[in-house]
């Protein structure tokens, strides 16, 4: 026993102590590194416990830029820097400098709004009440996806550390819609539910599910051409069409809602999450073309044809979904509109991964949505922070 009034005994001791030999722990095979993600140090060396993390070993060389990769990396995961992807960490600095939280944005017009018989038509309460159905099991499965499944794939720490930051927001965007539909009064469970009972609602949901449960596999493990092909086609899915398409419709019909002084709350609350939603769909194409750049042999034509397949089935989704939240034109908006918006934004993301276009000749219907996604930072409701923040005792200002 160590005698904690002696420190010279106590290091005594410590240094005739046998010291243990730290062997591979009986853990379940799912929560293994595989072979082709260690470092080549570390792969005849059975003393070192594999369990998952990162392996500390002493006296190895220095890890270098080189040594550094979006997958597969075999560099100690934990060297932060020196950067080899700064578009990274500065897309993570920029994501910290735009904090903002709900509480910050007053519900009371939405309120009264929602409450007044004459408010709000039919087709306007069905536009809110869908888009909240949708958006708050959407960001639940992105946060799920981010923690339990991308993170876990992508192996250079300065996209990690954006990737953390970016999971927060998605909790922060479930925060917004659950304060919005608490403020409006509306039945939590038939909201929280409509992926459940709503089939528009539904088949996004569904869609997105076959390539989130396929990166969140605990036995797959990239490492070979075909598996790696898989992260990239998943990340795509993820990335480009449920982030880059399908938040697109709602985004616009809650957006304009707010352009005509109706729900306003809710405009802003979404205004801001289109911001964030913009920068991590951004982050997130930067991604794969960086995966593609460096095993330039995933990207063949093959793959290509089932990419643009996999694009072209999440427009025909979000066309539906359109349709299904707006059955008749309201707010100047109608169906017909949003399918040529959504091919508009199909041509782009095609173009941001390096595909050609799939809808030759679509325009934009709605050029003011490039004036809500450059919002700026000091748009931050400052007067009204204070008062709140003051009310909750975290600030002064005297």
């Amino acid at each position: 026993m160590l005698n904690w009034e002696d420190p010279v005994a106590t290091a005594r001791q410590s240094a005739t102590k046998p010291r243990p030999v730290v062997r591979e722990l009986d853990v379940a095979p799912e929560y293994s590194v595989p072979q082709p993600n260690l470092s080549p140090a570390l792969v005849d060396a059975p003393e070192h416990t594999v369990t998952g993390l990162e392996q500390v070993e002493f006296g190895a060389a220095r890890i270098t830029v080189d040594d550094k990769q979006m997958i597969n990396c075999r560099a100690d995961l934990n060297q932060l820097v020196p950067f080899k992807y700064k578009w990274a960490w500065q897309k993570y600095l920029n994501a910290c400098a735009n904090h903002w939280m709900p509480q910050e944005i007053n519900m009371n017009a939405d309120i009264a709004l929602w409450k007044r018989p004459d408010g709000l038509s039919d087709d306007e309460r069905l536009i809110i009440e869908r888009n909240l159905g949708f958006f708050a099991s959407a960001d639940s499965l992105v946060a799920n996806n981010l923690v339990l499944a991308v993170y876990r794939h992508i192996t250079n720490p300065e996209c990690r550390q954006y990737l953390l930051r970016q999971a927060f927001e998605e909790a922060l965007h479930t925060h917004a819609y659950q304060y919005c539909i608490e403020s409006l009064g509306l039945d939590e469970a038939e909201v929280f539910n409509m992926y459940r009972e709503v089939p528009s609602v539904h088949d996004k949901a569904a869609w997105a599910m076959r390539f989130t449960q396929s990166l969140g596999d605990p036995t797959f493990h990239t490492g070979t051409p075909e598996n790696d092909q898989r992260l990239l086609r998943d990340l795509i899915a993820f990335y480009v069409v449920f982030e880059g398409i399908f938040f697109y419709v709602g985004f616009v019909q809650v957006l304009s809602m707010g352009r005509r002084n109706k729900m306003t709350g809710c405009a802003e609350q979404f205004q801001y999450i289109l911001r964030d939603e913009s920068m991590h769909m951004n982050f997130g194409i930067d991604v794969i073309n960086q995966i593609k750049i460096e095993n330039p042999q995933l990207w063949t034509a093959e793959f290509q044809k089932e990419i643009v397949a996999m694009i072209r089935e999440g427009i025909d989704l979000e066309v539906r979904y359109a349709i299904d939240t707006m059955p008749r034109g309201v707010l100047g908006l109608n169906a017909r509109m949003f399918e040529e918006y959504l091919h508009f934004i199909a041509n782009r993301r095609c173009a941001q991964i390096g595909l050609p276009e799939q809808y030759p000749g679509a325009t934009n219907p709605f050029p003011w949505m490039s004036e809500v996604m450059d919002l700026k930072k000091e748009k931050n409701f400052f007067e009204t922070r204070v008062t709140e923040y003051q009310t909750g005792g975290a600030l002064t200002w005297d």
